[in-house]
Formats: C-alpha cells, sequence, structure tokens
C-alpha cells in the first residue's frame, strides 16, 4: 500500500483527524482499481507528551480510469440527528470532463457513509464551502450554487457575487453567506462626477444571503460601505437579535495586511499583521477566557492577535503545514496546535507545538521524562504568586472591614458627644445610655415603629442602670446591624398571594444565617393575632441570571412551632411558619414572604410591618459561631383593594419583540408563588434540539429580559405563567426545571413535551435540593444524632452512679488493713465479708442501670427526631 501525498488534518472533540488516500496495486501489474480513503484518530498522550492513535477506518472506492482526489473537510451538523460529524469531500474526474462529487460523513465508529453525489461539467475552484445538511455550497461564473442531503438537486442562488468571506448560521436567519458583489450605481449620474478613487470604493458592496428565505442582509449591519472593497475573509464572533435589530460582533482580515473588529456595523480596533496575504481568521477561547484570532497567511505562516484594551499581535510562527483549534489536553477550554513543515520526517505529526499563550505549552523534541521545561517552573511559579495575591487581598478586606466598623464607631461616638453639648448649652440633662439599657430599653413596639435598627454606646461612668422595659419574653434585638442594611423593599400580588421582598446588602447578609421575615399588622386588633401566616420556600439565583434553583426548607415533618409575646398580649400566641426565600443576586441578596392576600383584604385597608429575623455569625478562634437571635426592621407596606384593582402591585409580563419585559422583582415574585420540578431528559440516539423548539413554539415562550435563561410562557389557557430553565449539559442530555402554579399545569406541559420527544427519550423526576447543600446538611444532621446518643448514655450513665451509694451504709468506715490482718479474727471475717458483698452488689448495679418511664420516653424521642431528620436528608439525596 502506497501513500499518497495527499492529506488532510481536522479537529473533533479533541482528537486529530488524518484523512490520506492510497492505492492497491495488483501484483501482476494491471492497472490500479481501488482507492481507498483512510482514516486515523489521534489523541494527545499528556504523560507521553505525545500524539497516539486511537482508532482508525477505511473506505473503498473504485477508480478505473479516474482521478480521485479529496477537495476539502470541515464539521457540519447532520440535520437528521443534530450531530455534529466530520464530511469530507471527494472528487472523481473522468476522461470525458465529467465531473462527479461524493459528500462522504465519518461517524464515531469509523465507518463512512455516503451521504449524496452529483456530477457537473465543471470543477469546483472557487469558495467551497461545507455547511450544516450536510450541504456544499460554491462559486463558479460569479454566481452561487449548493446543495444538500435533503434535495440533492443543484440549486442557484439569484444573486451575483465576486466573492464569498464567510458561511454560517445567524439568529433568525438561519444559514447565511456574506459576500461582496459589484455595487449598481445610479443611470442617471454622469459618469464625469465620479472619481477613479470613488468608483473602486463604491463600485463594491457587501452584503448577505438567507439560503432559507432567500433574504438579503444590508452589509451596513456588519461593517461600513468603505470597507467593502478590502476584506478577504471575515469571522462572527457573535450574533443575536435585540429589538428586530440584528447585533453583529466580526472580525476581518483585508488586502492591506490588518484585522479589523467590528462591532454593530463600526470599527473597533484595528492591528496591522506581521506577513502578507492573509488568507482566513479563525477564533479561540482560552483557559483565561481570553479571544485569541488566529490569522493564516498564503506563505504558510501564522500570527495570533489578541484582544484586550486593544488589538496586539501576541505571538507568530513560520512554516506551518496546517493550524487546529481543540481541547487537545482535556483542560475545558481551547488551545492551538500548530503542525511545521518537516521533511526529513514521514510522520505528519512528528512536528507540533500545542500552545493557549500562557499555561498551556507542549512541543515536540523536548525531553519531558527528565528534564523540567521552563515553561512549567514558570506555570508553578505562578501559580504560587496568585495564591499569595489571593491571601494578601483577604487580608487586606478584613483590614478594610475592621477600618469600616472603627469609623462606624467614631461617628456614633461623634454624634452622641453633640447631643451632650448641644443638652448641656440648652441647660438639659444629658443621660447616656447603659450596655444593659442599649439591649432592653425598648419596647417591641418601638421596634415596629422605628426606622433605625437598634445600636447605642455604652455609658463610661458608674450610672445608675434604669429596668428595662417590661417584656413578658425575651425578644433578642440587633446589637449590631449597619445603617443601610436594605437596598429595596417591595411587593407583588400574584393571584390570591401577597409577596413581600427585602433585598440586602451583600456584606450584612454574608453575617447571617437563617434568614427569614415575618409580616406584622400594625393596627391594634384585639380580637385577633397581628402575626400573618407566611409559608417557607428557598430560592437561589446566580450572579449570571441563569439557572434558578428552588427548594422548600422542609418537606417533612412540619414547621416548628415559636412563642411571642407582644405588650403581654395573650391572644399572640404562635408565630406561624414563614416562607421565606434567599435570592442571590450578585452585589446584593434578596429575601421573599409569600402569604395568603384575601385574609387582609377583610380590612380593605392593611399597613403591615415587616420584619427581618436571623442569626447572626461571628467569628471565635477562627471558626463561625452562632449567636443569639436578631429581629431587625426593614420597612412598612400598605396595601388597599383599591391598589389592587388598579393594578399598583400587579406582576407585569408582557412581550416586547423576542423577550419578556418583566423585572426582576417580578419574575421573582412568580417563582415564589410557584412550585418547582426539574426533569432529566436524556436521549441515546438523537439531540434534544425539540425541547428548545417546543419552547421557543409550541409553548410561546419568549427569555426574561433581566434573565435570559428563563422563558415565560405566554400560551393562552390554564399554563400561562409557567416559567421553564432549559440547561442542555450535552446534545444529548439536559434539565428541564418547570415553575408552575399547581399539578394541573405540570401534567399539561409535560403531555405536551412527550409528544415531541423522540420514543428513546428517558424523562426522570429529579429531587429537590442542591447535592452540595444537602449533603452538607446530612453532616449536621449525623453530627447532632451522635451528640444525642451521646448525651442521653453520659445521663444515663451518671444516674446510675449516683445510684451506687444506696448499698453502702453511711457513716461506716471499711479499713484499708490488709487482708491477713482481716482474717485473724472472726469479726474481721465478717467485716471482710460484707465488704465483698458490697462490690458484688455494685457491679450488679453498674451492670443492669434502670431508669424511670418518663426519663426513657425523654431520651427515645430526642434520639427518634434526630434520626429523622438525617433520614429524610438521605431520601432526598438518593
Amino acid at each position: 500500500m502506497l501513500l499518497g501525498e495527499q492529506e488532510q488534518f481536522l479537529s473533533y472533540n479533541g482528537e486529530v483527524l488524518i484523512f490520506q488516500l492510497s492505492k492497491t496495486k495488483h501484483m501482476e501489474g494491471a492497472a490500479d482499481k481501488t482507492v481507498n480513503l483512510h482514516v486515523r484518530r489521534m489523541a494527545f498522550n499528556r504523560d507521553a507528551k505525545l500524539f497516539v492513535q486511537k482508532s482508525s477506518g477505511v473506505f473503498s472506492m473504485h477508480a478505473s480510469h479516474l482521478k480521485i482526489e479529496i477537495i476539502c473537510c470541515s464539521c457540519t451538523t447532520d440535520s437528521r440527528t443534530g450531530i455534529i460529524l466530520p464530511c469530507i469531500l471527494m472528487k472523481k474526474k473522468k476522461k470525458n470532463n465529467v465531473v462527479k462529487y461524493l459528500l462522504l460523513l465519518l461517524h464515531n465508529s469509523n465507518q463512512f457513509e455516503q451521504s449524496f453525489h452529483f456530477k457537473l461539467d465543471y470543477e469546483l475552484k472557487e469558495d467551497i464551502r461545507l455547511i450544516t445538511g450536510p450541504s456544499v455550497l460554491w462559486r463558479h461564473a460569479n454566481k452561487l450554487f449548493y446543495i444538500s442531503s435533503n434535495t440533492c438537486t443543484v440549486l442557484s442562488a439569484p444573486v451575483q457575487l465576486s466573492s464569498v468571506v464567510w458561511t454560517g448560521e445567524i439568529e433568525d436567519e438561519g444559514t447565511v453567506v456574506l459576500g461582496i458583489r459589484t455595487a449598481c450605481l445610479p443611470e442617471s449620474e454622469d459618469e464625469d462626477e465620479f472619481s477613479t478613487s470613488d468608483r473602486a470604493i463604491w463600485g463594491s458592496e457587501f452584503f448577505g444571503y438567507a439560503i432559507e428565505t432567500q433574504k438579503i442582509l444590508t452589509g451596513t449591519c456588519f461593517m461600513p460601505h468603505a470597507y467593502s472593497r478590502v476584506v478577504s475573509s471575515v469571522y462572527i464572533c457573535k450574533n443575536e437579535t435585540l429589538k428586530k435589530q440584528l447585533q453583529i460582533s466580526l472580525v476581518a482580515i483585508t488586502h492591506k495586511n490588518q484585522l479589523i473588529w467590528f462591532q454593530d456595523g463600526l470599527p473597533k480596533g484595528v492591528c496591522e499583521l506581521p506577513y502578507e496575504k492573509p488568507c482566513s481568521v479563525k477564533t479561540a477561547v482560552i483557559s483565561s477566557n481570553d479571544l485569541l484570532f488566529v490569522v493564516s497567511f498564503a506563505s504558510g505562516n501564522v500570527c495570533v492577535v489578541q484582544r484586550r484594551d486593544s488589538l496586539q499581535v501576541a505571538s507568530k510562527w513560520q512554516k506551518v503545514k496546517s493550524v487546529l483549534v481543540d481541547d487537545f489536553i482535556g483542560s475545558g477550554s481551547e488551545q492551538l496546535l500548530l503542525l511545521f513543515k518537516d521533511d526529513s520526517n514521514i510522520d505528519v505529526l512528528s512536528t507540533f507545538e500545542i500552545t493557549d499563550l500562557g499555561e498551556v505549552n507542549y512541543a515536540s523534541g523536548i525531553n519531558y521524562k527528565h528534564d523540567v521545561s521552563a515553561a512549567e517552573e514558570l506555570q508553578e511559579n505562578g501559580l504560587l504568586t496568585v495564591q499569595a495575591l489571593e491571601t494578601r487581598l483577604q487580608a487586606g478586606r478584613t483590614s478594610v472591614r475592621e477600618l469600616q466598623q472603627h469609623l462606624g464607631l467614631k461617628k456614633r461616638v461623634i454624634l452622641e458627644s453633640c447631643r451632650a453639648l448641644i443638652n448641656l448649652v440648652e441647660e438639659r440633662t444629658h443621660i447616656l445610655p447603659s450596655a444593659k439599657e442599649v439591649k432592653c430599653r425598648r419596647e417591641y413596639r418601638s421596634l415596629l415603629n422605628s426606622a433605625e435598627p437598634f445600636e447605642g454606646l455604652v455609658s463610661l461612668w458608674d450610672d445608675v442602670e434604669n429596668p428595662p422595659h417590661s417584656l413578658s419574653k425575651e425578644t433578642s434585638l440587633a446589637s449590631k446591624v449597619p445603617e443601610h442594611f436594605k437596598e429595596q423593599l417591595w411587593q407583588r400580588v400574584v393571584g390570591d398571594s401577597l409577596v413581600v421582598g427585602v433585598k440586602l446588602t451583600e456584606s450584612f447578609y454574608l453575617s447571617l444565617r437563617d434568614v427569614s421575615l415575618s409580616l406584622v399588622m400594625d393596627q391594634d386588633f384585639s380580637s385577633i393575632s397581628p402575626i400573618i401566616e407566611c409559608r417557607n420556600k428557598i430560592i437561589k439565583l446566580n450572579k449570571a441570571f441563569s439557572a434558578l434553583a428552588v427548594s422548600s426548607c422542609h418537606i417533612e415533618p412540619p414547621p416548628k412551632k415559636m412563642k411571642l409575646d407582644l405588650h403581654s398580649k395573650k391572644d399572640l400566641k404562635e408565630e406561624c411558619p414563614k416562607r421565606c426565600s434567599r435570592v442571590q443576586l450578585g452585589g446584593a441578596k434578596t429575601v421573599v414572604a409569600v402569604t395568603s392576600l384575601s385574609p387582609l383584604l377583610a380590612f380593605h385597608r392593611v399597613c403591615c410591618i415587616v420584619l427581618l429575623h436571623a442569626k447572626k455569625q461571628k467569628h471565635r478562634n477562627d471558626s463561625l459561631q452562632d449567636s443569639k437571635m436578631i429581629t431587625v426592621l426593614c420597612g412598612k407596606i400598605f396595601l388597599s383593594l383599591e391598589d389592587i384593582s388598579n393594578g399598583k402591585h400587579s406582576v407585569k409580563m408582557l412581550r416586547d419583540n423576542s423577550y419578556c419585559t418583566g423585572s426582576m422583582e417580578d419574575i421573582l415574585a412568580v417563582l415564589a408563588v410557584s412550585v418547582r420540578f426539574s426533569f432529566q431528559i436524556v436521549s441515546s440516539d438523537c439531540t434534544l434540539t425539540p425541547v428548545n423548539s417546543w419552547l421557543l413554539g409550541e409553548m410561546e415562550c419568549t427569555p426574561f429580559k433581566e434573565c435570559h435563561d428563563n422563558i415565560f410562557c405566554h400560551k393562552a389557557g390554564n399554563v400561562y405563567g409557567t416559567v421553564f430553565n432549559w440547561t442542555l449539559k450535552n446534545p444529548f442530555e439536559g434539565v428541564l426545571t418547570l415553575f408552575c402554579r399547581n399539578l394541573t399545569v405540570l401534567f399539561q406541559c409535560l403531555h405536551s413535551l412527550t409528544r415531541v420527544l423522540p420514543p428513546s427519550c428517558d424523562v426522570k423526576l429529579l429531587r429537590s435540593g442542591s447535592k452540595g447543600v444537602l449533603t452538607e446538611q446530612l453532616a449536621l444532621a449525623l453530627e447532632k444524632e451522635m451528640l444525642t446518643l451521646r448525651s442521653s448514655f453520659f445521663s444515663k450513665e451518671s444516674k446510675a452512679e449516683n445510684s451506687l451509694t444506696w448499698g453502702s451504709e453511711p457513716g461506716k468506715k471499711i479499713s484499708d488493713a490488709p487482708m491477713a490482718s482481716l482474717l485473724d479474727s472472726e469479726e474481721g471475717v465478717q467485716q471482710f465479708r460484707k465488704k465483698l458483698q458490697n462490690e458484688r452488689e455494685e457491679s450488679v448495679l453498674s451492670m443492669n442501670q434502670t431508669m424511670n418511664g418518663a426519663r426513657y420516653q425523654e431520651i427515645a424521642l430526642k434520639i427518634a427526631e434526630a434520626q429523622l431528620s438525617s433520614d429524610m436528608i438521605v431520601w432526598r439525596l438518593s
């Protein structure tokens, strides 16, 4: 088997695919009749620092009197399954000038599949592209032609163009071809009015053509008209449609040896390239999330342009045979693979370099086994430097926090001194509060009516402490609460529910745990309790406003009741379970409470006071310890039938083009009153693209403007108002989260979804709660269970030890005389016998300890509660 000189390289899922043609020679000397297309899958071995062959495949073609060549290869999407597969375009040239082309698909099993073939009376030479379908697109005689696996017929686009600079997918447009064509100048204009330079600029124009819709896109949304003549290649980095306006970010290379960055049709940066005749540009996203532009030149040179404050050439190489971009080392980010020209070595992967211009740097010809490369030493030193800087940064943040607390204390001292000075001038007596008075001097009603959290100064003199105001039960108040602990207090009405939210500052929230809200009616009602019943639920939203997770605080048993007495009123006996939602919003946290609306509307107008309850954490011996419960006033909310009838507090979810205009407070309110269900969807033989089409099509969903990954259902009927979150782990597995009002809506959504999913899909209900949080809760529950068992055992043992005195008579002491002296007389023998009998009784008592029934019932109840808590968390984890 003789290998031909022609070979093609392609990167696919971190592997390098090498395609080579070979001819089979017959022993009789007959002409070649079979041509084999070989493929080798090469993977990088990080231990050996070499590329090793994982597998191989072959495709045989009859080639009698035919010349077979590889035209090009690329990775495209198979429209039948949605899977991206390697595609190879082959050419068979016959003697009668008829050219036959074959498009082959390579599957993961190394089996080749012939997608389609077609014949032409000319050869493909200009702007050949493999696109989604798979489809083949090319330019011939300034016309655009294409053929796909669905039609198997060559079609011609109704456009004239002199070059194709890019093909790909654009949102809401499908497959789009960007090209340059001759501009049509007005016929009425006099030829002398345009100079030679003007005709050179305005004689050509940049435009886009959507193949599916046959729509012409104006070139000004990509770049200004003046750049049309000089652009040779384009790469679109990002495209989206906002308010029916196409937003495009792209990079272009020009015949003037420049790389230009365009944003929404305007140039934002330019970089001079180090070599002449650039021919293509591609992008790479490296480990530091930096975007690199990889430019290849006709001379075989390559350079990388980095986009930070400005466009700059970061590195360049010469005599490069091919450059590929993929995750070759399996680190989760992309790297560059440079294959260099080496005529002395037959192996195509013998001379290479893998780099991301940072931490990753592998090159052939280096003995990694015995010598540590300078790059690895630099990487290790950099890691140690970063760790040291992080430590210093943390120490600096701690110092700044302490300084802020000190400045706050100084401010309060100055304010108290000013009050004392004013009282002195006005000949009034100024009384400084004592330490105990600071904590207890105000009644609970004072807390509800004041706008400031409880804090004060300690007297420096030996003042006589005033007795605190009467409180029938102790109420823990916040002793150290910052002045600006909240950013916003809001309320929304969703159906028959009232949602109240408090947005806290991040620094204050981080010092709390077990946070909850209480709603207390401000009116004085003698017959009912002013404390409003709320329900418990926890909502978490990440910083990027993407995936939401909602989990119940307690599934079972029901929340514990707490007693609270206010102004010695006997009718205030219970604080009903609170529904507390904690929402992370970047620099702030939001706590949400939900209650039933209809009981409040019976009073026509209601003023409710919002209280925040939490355990304030404190640092001691490098560990966090809980302090007493604190209660902080957040403000008041007002509610009336008139406001609700006018829609003042209603949630507004309106369509604005392709987005839902609900505010963040509206989103949180809808999620708080909804029930969350998560389903894992797994498909074994096709991708899950129908799920996204179902959400945007049949369910009429639009993404939130404030939270793009979560979409709101506008479909009329019971499903209206349902919120979906669709997260793909890979093309074959995803998690669909639904926030719906009730189980009926859930079943309707699932029934509709199952009609569009392939029969082989597996849908599984996921347990609520984050695995990491549940694991931490399980550890705490097991620790509590162990402490309960230990405390019960020691309590029992100590009581048994006290009971051992029953067998000894007080007042009589047994002498410590030697045994021989005790046995000398009859009295001594009796004394020894009695001592032995006492010891035997003590031994029996220690082995057979008993306790009364009430004590045993108490211990058994504590142990059962601890075991039930841990068992419930284990069930949620299973």
